[in-house]
């Protein structure tokens, strides 16, 4: 088992920037990749962003968050600049054992709880 605690969500105003984390824990060292997802209320969730654990892969959706990853600390990390109202969301991370970066949540085999981002002003 793989168990995820992502923190660093909050109350931004419009143009502002986060940093999310997602530490990971547990069985970590069978990680391949993990991702970051985000649900906004009565939407369907939607794919963020994705690292390699095995080499420097990524995979971005949006332009102006940045993927990066601490091996050492067994961590994620997804920077959000320049945010938008339309950015508001729970944000999820999600960690798979087996594969290269993957925008399909259906390949992933643990999820964290998420972190709530809100944008407004």
């Amino acid at each position: 088992q793989v168990q995820l605690a992502e923190s660093g969500g909050g109350l931004v105003q419009p143009g502002g920037s986060l940093r999310l984390s997602c530490a990971a824990s547990g069985r970590s060292f069978g990680i391949y990749s993990m991702g970051w997802f985000r649900q906004a209320p009565g939407k369907d969730r939607e794919f963020v962003a994705a690292i390699s654990w095995t080499d420097d892969s990524t995979l971005v959706e949006h332009g102006r968050f940045t993927i990066s990853k601490d091996i050492a600390k067994n961590t994620m990390y997804l920077q959000l600049d320049n945010l938008e109202p339309e950015d508001t969301a729970l944000y999820s991370c999600a960690a798979r054992l087996w594969g290269p970066v993957t925008s399909r949540p259906g390949e992933y085999n643990f999820w964290g709880q998420g972190t709530q981002v809100t944008v407004s002003s």
